[in-house]
């Protein structure tokens, strides 16, 4: 007999006849969960529905060559793929059955919902893939939604996130459950281990008024009730106020204003959330690993309607010393991103040098009571933190008194540059020395002395520093007034246009362009060909067809030119990061848009700011009296002689980091050679104390220790630390700890709220750069989405249409530079790498502060 119908509690639903979600399900039955009743339509009624309208074979011809990034192609796909089950007709066998045992649950109200065969597993979720529908009564009307949901199986995202976990489209199929609708008075999400910050001992429960459509969707602010899961205690109970609840209609579902009274009320009581609670603890224990649960409340008896694993959990974020606070502060902002094991043994371990001398001449003998044992940074989760022990009445004495303001904002520039001439001859000393004639030991003393000085130049800025951020602060607080006075809404604009290192660079590849452009040739050799190709060009003995020789040299001698003068930078802190001398993308990307006349003129951008800037000045000081023009101009000057220096301070950290990978790179030449790594970079997942016993076997002749071994798993746990969002402040204080809705809901589309640091609207297709390797992927006219930008970002700049950073602020190097640009900038959205996707459409705003997603 065909099983196309099974009842929920049946021994014969397993994954492949019912799909994740229906197995769960029965699952959940069988362990003596209350679970509305119902049934499966199995997966054989969806294959001989496929197989009777012959739909396979026109989806594997739609999918042959489909490119998961193309947004556009994967909907045109889909709506296809939909109208093919829109006009099949249901196979009567299948139809009867699905009749019969909806009959046999009294012909009621049900919800019908998708459970695929790839779907609800413990390595991938698939949550929201496939649809649901609630409040379906009437055979036609289950019939209808039974299709409905076997198209679902084809939506672009999920096709696209079958595409990037490897699953075999024609492989996967879809099974329905049917059930009785759980009439909810309340409803919502229970997470049986806290997602936010890894806790075990902690259990989150979202709860918000009528069916849990609002929840699962985030059309709603959930309550939200943490739990401690040994004692039932409740931690907290924050209640939101609900505006909007998914209710009955006499078609289907919608979602209404909640009635007043509700809105701001809990919508459980102790009682309920301990017996909910109970519920949760037995699933996890049943299933042997965190669950994520759905529920609904029906005359105060509670049922499960679905329980998935939680793919994707954070660990505690334990804190290696008690009486510490950590922070994602200095130098933690230039390594945004989790370190590689060796700059966490070997980097950290100079960097921690050499921030003990500035301690020590910040705090006097106070630094051993301020320092933690571990040094100012360690690494939580690969993630790097700045840390203090927890005294900040004593911080905050020490730091402001009269003696470190007053060295701290006087002659800063003068300052920062005996800084930078001192860490250039040390790049100098060592640059002069043939690295191919050193031998282990001496290569290794030159890691570590450059990395050393660029560590003692790092300290010695953030003495220089405060005088940027200070004097603008005081600057545009002192003089906001005025400014509004002579219709300026931005005093940006009189700390714009300054001759920055950033802006040479720029200089440098615009005259590069305007030479490219007077070559018939090698302009439209630049005009026809993708960044990437030239880039490769570039690196190849051969001279691409159409173009002299000579111009070729030429050609290369001005990109070498440029790479010498400005490529002495780094995109982040960690020395395993390629630098712009080895990113060739960036500035070619930008030479491109210039040749094409897409970019305008940095020379003319520059003339126009200063333009601005000096009316401005003159217009500002028409709404200011005698007595303040003083101190406008000494505040405006020390403004500006501060400002260009901020930026130039910053874009010199990595002076010493291409030097640094080419004698790291000699190292892996000679490690290769003797079995140690198969590949250069691997040396970057070794530990100070396997690059140390390598260096020695080396220079001893003895066979050198194979550690290609231990990369793989290094590897694997940096890719799975970048899937974290690191705390600002650790230990975290507020409690409030997760909520179903993370982002607010505009029209139906996710609304990241940040900083608005450079106005204007724009939208376009995103790019989401994780680090200088993804520089290649990145299209002109995107807007690109970081964790956050250096001044070492800057050609980039040039194609972006906005800019969108998980952190900064209106003073952080990616504002300034898209004032300077002229393009919107929202910062500090937190999330905006992890939320968004490469190619979705966003909408910029700059002066709001928020990135609108596309569906």
């Amino acid at each position: 007999m065909i099983d196309y119908i099974l009842p929920l509690a049946h021994k014969q639903a397993t994954l492949e006849a019912v799909g994740g979600k229906g197995m769960s399900l029965s699952k959940l039955l069988t362990a003596g969960i209350p679970v509305p009743d119902g049934f499966h339509v199995t997966t054989v009624s969806y294959r001989n529905f496929v197989e009777m309208n012959h739909i396979q074979p026109h989806i594997n011809r739609l999918l042959a060559d489909i490119d998961f990034n193309n947004t556009s192609q994967l909907e045109d796909v889909s709506a296809h793929i939909g109208m093919l089950f829109h006009n099949g007709i249901m196979p009567q066998a299948v139809s009867d059955a699905i009749k019969t045992a909806y009959a046999g649950l009294g012909s009621i109200a049900v919800a019908v919902r998708s459970s695929a065969t790839a779907e609800d597993l413990p390595d991938a979720s698939f949550a929201g893939q496939q649809d649901t529908y609630l409040n379906i009564q009437g055979e036609s009307e289950v019939l209808d939604a039974v299709k409905r949901c076997w198209a679902s199986l084809w939506t672009a995202r999920a096709i696209a996130y079958r595409l990037k976990k490897d699953i075999k489209q024609e492989l996967v199929a879809l099974a329905v459950v049917v059930q009785k609708l759980a009439l909810s008075d309340a409803s919502g999400v229970m997470f049986t281990r806290n997602p936010i910050n890894g806790r075990q001992s902690e259990l989150i429960i979202n709860a918000a008024w009528g069916l849990g459509e609002a929840v699962v969707s985030s059309f709603v602010s959930p309550d939200t009730i943490v739990m401690d899961k040994k004692s039932d205690r409740i931690i907290s109970y924050d209640t939101a106020d609900k505006e909007i609840m998914t209710v009955r209609t006499s078609d289907g579902t919608e979602e209404i204003q909640t009635p007043e009274r509700l809105r701001k009320k809990h919508a459980l009581t102790r009682d309920q959330i301990r017996r909910l609670a109970q519920l949760g603890k037995k699933i996890e224990t049943y299933y042997q690993m965190p669950m994520d649960v759905e529920w609904a409340l029906e005359n105060d008896k509670l049922y499960i309607v679905q329980a998935r694993p939680i793919t994707v959990l954070p660990p505690e974020w334990t804190l290696p010393e008690k009486d510490v606070i950590y922070t994602k502060g200095s130098l933690a902002e230039h390594l945004p991103n989790p370190v590689t094991p060796l700059f966490a043994t070997l980097g950290l371990e100079i960097v921690n040098r050499a921030s003990a001398l500035l301690w020590a001449d910040m705090f006097d003998k106070s630094a051993k009571k301020l320092l933690p044992d571990k040094g100012a940074y360690t690494t939580i989760n690969g993630y790097v933190y700045l840390s203090a022990k927890s005294k900040p009445l004593l911080i905050a004495v020490k730091s402001l008194s009269p003696r470190s303001l007053r060295r701290a904002l006087t002659n800063s520039v003068a300052r920062w540059e005996a800084a930078r001439d001192e860490f250039q001859v040390v790049i100098q000393e060592w640059e002069e020395k043939p690295l191919h004639t050193l031998n282990a030991h001496q290569l290794m003393e030159g890691i570590q002395c450059v990395f050393y000085a660029a560590c003692i130049y790092f300290t010695r800025i953030q003495l220089t520093l405060p005088a940027a951020s200070v004097s603008e602060t005081l600057f545009t607080k002192l003089f906001q007034g005025a400014a509004r006075r002579a219709g300026m809404t931005n005093t940006a604009v009189f700390l714009s246009g300054f001759d920055t290192i950033a802006l040479q660079s720029d200089k440098n590849l615009w005259g590069i362009s305007e030479w490219a452009k007077k070559n018939e040739p090698l302009s439209l050799y630049l005009k026809n060909n993708p960044a990437m190709k030239i880039g490769k060009d570039f690196m190849s003995p051969a001279v691409p067809a159409g173009v002299s020789q000579e111009v070729w040299i030429e050609w290369k001698n001005r990109i070498n030119l440029y790479f010498k003068e400005f490529g002495r930078t780094a995109y982040e802190f960690d020395f395993a990061y390629p630098t712009p001398q080895e990113t060739l993308t960036p500035a070619l990307e930008s030479i491109k848009t210039f040749v094409e006349e897409k970019g305008e003129s940095p020379f003319l951008r520059q003339d126009t700011f200063v333009k601005q800037r000096k009316q401005a000045e003159e217009e500002i000081l028409k709404q200011i009296d005698g007595s303040r023009k003083k101190l406008f101009f000494k505040l405006l000057h020390w403004a500006q002689e501060t400002a260009p220096m901020r930026e130039n301070a910053i874009y010199l950290m990595g002076m010493g980091h291409p030097l640094i990978r080419r004698m790291f790179q000699e190292l892996s030449v000679r490690f290769i050679h003797g079995g140690a790594i198969s590949q250069t970079d691997d040396i970057y997942w070794l530990t100070k104390m396997e690059l140390e016993a390598l260096i020695v076997q080396l220079d001893k002749n003895m066979p050198l220790s194979d550690r290609s071994g231990v990369i793989p798993a290094r590897k694997a746990e940096l890719k799975k630390y970048r899937g974290y969002v690191p705390p600002s402040k650790l230990p975290e204080k507020n409690e409030k700890t997760i909520s179903h809705a993370p982002q607010k809901l505009k029209d139906g589309k996710i609304l990241l709220k940040g900083i608005g640091t450079s106005a204007g609207i724009v939208t376009a297709p995103a790019c989401v750069l994780g680090s200088p390797a993804d520089f290649e992927s990145f299209e002109p006219g995107s807007v690109l989405v970081a964790v956050t930008t250096t001044p070492a970002w800057t050609p980039l700049f040039s194609s972006a249409s906005a800019i969108v950073t998980d952190i900064g602020g209106p003073l952080s190097h990616s504002s300034i530079v898209a004032r300077e640009y002229g393009i919107p900038a929202v910062m500090a959205t937190h999330t905006a790498t992890r939320i968004i996707r490469s190619g979705q459409m966003v909408t910029v705003d700059g002066s709001a502060g928020t990135v609108t997603l596309s569906e």
